[in-house]
């Protein structure tokens, strides 16, 4: 006898493809490590703990204002993502969400309550750079950058940054080095990171008209940028040694160095899909090593 469970009727079915694709609007899987980089500029920096109200507050100013800035970015992008196989299945593409202005209100509405809330609950500073992360991913790279220049990526990193900043401003509204020198190991890690998603996808670019790296330069040229690019990621994501980091953040900042090095090496000498995917998971393993060590170090040493 077949019965059919809860969870399978047409409604819970519905229920669940509708919460997915809303989980996907807001780039949810980005938010949180953009998050977590927030998180870590906050261990990193030297002083008091702020309390757990103000670090949930933080952490969640963080997540909502990237997540309206992801929203925004498929919206904008709505017409256009059907060109590529990695965003014709969107929301907005397909149809699952319509497209309405009332997200755009939701989205500001996002962004104005995470900005505002993280002035008021920890410091202006800190709400800030919550406010330059959004504008920059949303703005800076969606609108002003990504259909007009290779350097999209590069400004657009900037994003990530600003995460780290907002914690560390948390702690101390007056930055040290020490976050500021993270902030440039994101900024720098994001132009190899795409670059390498990028020269895997290179004709879906091509096809959109969206002038990546790859498609700018060429296939064999890039992945040679995207080495020395990881080259000097790994070098500068050593120097914060000289200011106050362990040798915990040391032996994770070399191995994951390392690693994407080799990995960004082997796309150089023979660009394909297969090297370029290497190295682009050569840099999520890179990040991770390094916000595991940063934390660990802060907090065991």
């Amino acid at each position: 006898m077949n019965v059919m469970r809860d969870t399978d009727s047409p409604d819970a079915i519905n229920a669940s493809h509708m919460v997915r694709n809303v989980l996907g609007l807001f780039k949810l899987r980005i938010g949180f490590m953009i998050m977590i980089t927030a998180l870590v500029g906050m261990v990193v920096t030297p002083g008091p703990f702020i309390g757990w109200t103000k670090l949930v507050i933080m952490s969640l100013t963080v997540l909502v204002s990237s997540a309206s800035a992801g929203a925004f970015n498929q919206y904008y992008e709505r017409d256009t993502d059907h060109l590529m196989a990695r965003t014709r299945g969107r929301a907005f593409v397909t149809g699952s969400l319509s497209s309405t202005p009332a997200w755009l209100v939701l989205m500001a509405v996002m962004l104005v309550a995470s900005v505002s809330i993280a002035a008021w609950a920890i410091n202006p500073v800190s709400a800030a750079f919550v406010f330059l992360g959004a504008f920059f991913y949303a703005v800076v790279y969606t609108v002003w950058l990504k259909r007009r220049s290779w350097l999209n990526i590069v400004v657009g990193g900037l994003a990530g940054s600003f995460a780290v900043l907002a914690g560390a401003a948390a702690v101390d509204p007056v930055i040290g080095p020490l976050p500021f020198l993270l902030a440039a190991v994101l900024f720098l890690w994001t132009p190899p990171h795409f670059w390498s998603l990028a020269i895997a996808n290179e004709a879906e670019y091509a096809a959109a008209g969206v002038p990546m790296l790859p498609v700018v330069i060429g296939t064999q040229r890039a992945a040679w940028v995207v080495f020395w690019s990881a080259v000097a990621l790994a070098l500068t994501a050593i120097a914060p040694i000289w200011f106050g980091a362990g040798v915990i953040y040391l032996l994770g900042a070399f191995a994951g160095g390392a690693y994407f090095v080799y990995k960004a090496w082997l796309l150089a000498k023979s660009p394909s899909r297969k090297t370029a995917m290497g190295s682009f998971f050569a840099s999520l393993v890179q990040l991770s090593l390094l916000l595991v060590a940063s934390t660990m170090d802060s907090l065991l040493v």
